[in-house]
């Protein structure tokens, strides 16, 4: 029978090896952590031995075949992240208290909204860190239901994702509207097609078609395409777009610049086009956090 340990306290040291341990999984790996942890592999791998002798508990699966998470340690991955933001809330609220703006901003975004011409996120980075150095900027670009998750379990402070509905026990706030036109590449057949284009000719073209939740009117334009490919985000969808062998849809500011180098094309055909809002968007219920209320203070919405 495999002998039970029994946690009495949780020491700093033990706290360090959490944040260790959090730093390997999101990384994907012992080598990966490398960089970003500051230490060799040999001294992560030590740690995680001594975090999984401190626990009795055996973590992750490491070897030839990658590194894994044992279910054991996705449940202590999960106590770790409820930890951690205890932590973070606790000091976010004697920060209150001593009227410091100090702390950690987890946020999530949607990744390619750098190319959005009204810099609202930058603008509001900027002026935090004008208005205090004691804060951190945390930013992890994921998929939608990745941010929504990560609201949801305390992960993530806010988040930045497309508006296809709203979900209880989450805040939306309107950020920014964007534009999506339909593309090809410059050596597309359709961009070496000599006179206009029509719907037949965009209905036979291979096209790609994002896998996360759309709104309906996104989810209508696709239905005029012959979408034999998906991608999880827009950086995927760009990159079939430019193998030459798929059309799809990208925003447009995102679009520019291989619009500028001749190395997209527009397919203009009548109103092939949609609009997507994005919102910021906050988990409702929320304990006070003043790093947080800060940042929606300085986003002009």
């Amino acid at each position: 029978m495999r002998k039970v340990n029994v946690l009495n306290q949780v020491t700093d040291f033990d706290l360090r090896l959490l944040r260790i341990f959090k730093v390997v999984v999101e990384s994907g790996g012992f080598s990966a952590a490398e960089s970003t942890l500051g230490i060799t592999k040999s001294a992560i791998s030590q740690h995680m031995s001594d975090l999984e002798k401190r626990l009795g508990l055996r973590l992750c699966q490491r070897g030839r075949a990658g590194f894994s998470l044992t279910d054991e340690g996705a449940e202590v991955l999960q106590a770790t992240n409820s930890l951690l933001l205890s932590i973070e809330d606790f000091r976010s609220e004697i920060n209150q208290l001593n009227k410091q703006l100090k702390g950690v901003l987890n946020i999530g975004m949607v990744n390619n909204l750098v190319t959005q011409p009204q810099m609202l996120i930058s603008q509001a980075l900027s002026r935090l860190q004008e208005k205090s150095d004691g804060v951190k900027i945390d930013i992890s670009m994921s998929t939608p239901s990745e941010i929504t998750k990560g609201l949801f379990d305390g992960r993530l402070h806010v988040g930045v994702i497309p508006w296809t509905t709203s979900l209880s026990g989450l805040e939306y706030r309107l950020l920014y509207e964007e534009r999506f036109n339909l593309y090809c590449s410059h050596d597309h057949p359709l961009a070496q097609h000599k006179g206009p284009i029509d719907r037949g000719m965009i209905l036979e073209a291979n096209a790609v078609v994002p896998n996360y939740p759309m709104t309906e009117q996104a989810v209508a334009m696709h239905k005029f395409l012959n979408c034999t490919a998906t991608a999880s985000d827009r950086e995927g969808i760009a990159f079939l777009i430019m193998t030459g062998a798929y059309i799809g849809f990208l925003p447009t500011h995102y679009a520019a610049n291989w619009l500028s180098k001749g190395e997209m094309q527009e397919l203009d055909v009548g109103s092939q086009y949609f609009n997507t809002r994005l919102a910021l968007v906050t988990r409702q219920g929320r304990r006070p956090n003043s790093v947080l209320e800060s940042f929606l203070n300085f986003v002009d919405i």
